[in-house]
């Protein structure tokens, strides 16, 4: 019976009906935002969402039963543990007053669709990956940015208040300078002054305005580092994680398309044949040393 439930969890069958119903459940969703059509068919939704449940809560006891007589190995699988969590939140008490939570609870089944899609499994394996390396360059930003709003404070402040009237409001003018968003615009109030341009809505804020022939400078630095620079090494660790994950999931592949013993042989004949390497390497060699003008062979054994 294990073996079936096995070989019916991995078919392709199986995987393109949960498929189907994970659609379903997505466009369940979308159509109770719809005061219409949830108040015109509320009961066939709600027919339809038990049904969805009772699915999802059949596939996940195929699936444990498929690990049988160890059903706990069920959630050596992060996947199969998200599966799990948003089965078992269906089957929260709510009342009526928290029905915004259900819903939100219902909306997480869409996510489903990543377990689906081996594509986006590795897009998400690849960034969860990434966040230790990630966590690194974020703090590498963070110092630029942090570095940046005090100098953009102490230099454009008292010009342009809006921007760079404090430490928060110049953190977030670099947020938005890093994507390329009116820096511009935003520069020339540094350039020119803020009586020239840039404060015509709020002209009693511009009471101190100068020009700073530094801005440029400035801007165009911290849009080269932080942008070209920072940004490109968010992309290459991510790079470096989807290859990670790429290779996870074509091993998981092919355990999931052989049978556990014949999976188990592969690796152990994988690791046989490092092994043999390994000795060809470290093989020693014996070799005699015999000098040109000896009468009788003699010498040490070079290694």
């Amino acid at each position: 019976m294990p073996q079936r439930l096995y070989q019916l969890v991995h078919s392709r069958h199986f995987q393109n009906f949960i498929t189907a119903v994970i659609l379903l459940a997505s466009l369940l969703v979308g159509l109770e935002t719809y005061a219409e059509i949830e108040k015109k068919y509320h009961k066939l939704l709600h027919t339809l969402d038990i049904l969805i449940i009772a699915i999802f809560t059949l596939e996940v006891l195929i699936r444990m039963g498929a690990e049988w007589p160890k059903p706990w190995r069920y959630f050596h699988d992060p996947w199969n543990v998200f599966d799990f969590s948003i089965v078992a939140a269906c089957y929260l008490p709510f009342d009526s007053q928290y029905v915004t939570v259900l819903r939100l609870i219902r909306l997480l089944r869409v996510l489903r669709l990543v377990r689906a899609l081996p594509r986006l499994q590795v897009l998400v394996g690849a960034i969860f990956k990434s966040i230790p390396s990630m966590g690194y360059v974020s703090l590498l930003m963070a110092l630029l940015f942090y570095v940046y709003a005090i100098a953009g404070v102490l230099l454009f402040g008292k010009n342009d208040p809006v921007h760079f009237g404090n430490l928060t409001r110049s953190l977030l003018s670099l947020f938005e300078i890093v994507t390329l968003e009116d820096w511009v615009e935003i520069m020339n109030i540094q350039l020119l002054g803020c009586d020239k341009v840039g404060y015509e809505t709020f002209k009693e804020l511009c009471t101190q305005p100068s020009q700073n022939y530094f801005a440029p400078v400035f801007f165009i630095s911290f849009i080269l580092v932080g942008t070209f620079v920072l940004l490109n090494l968010f992309i290459g660790v991510i790079l470096t994680g989807m290859e990670e994950a790429r290779h996870e999931l074509s091993e998981l592949n092919l355990r999931e398309a052989a049978s556990p013993r014949d999976y188990d042989l592969r690796k152990i004949r994988e690791e046989v044949k490092k092994l043999n390497g390994t000795l060809q390497t470290l093989r020693v060699v014996r070799v005699r040393y015999v000098p040109k003008d000896a009468e009788e062979p003699y010498g040490e054994d070079v290694v």
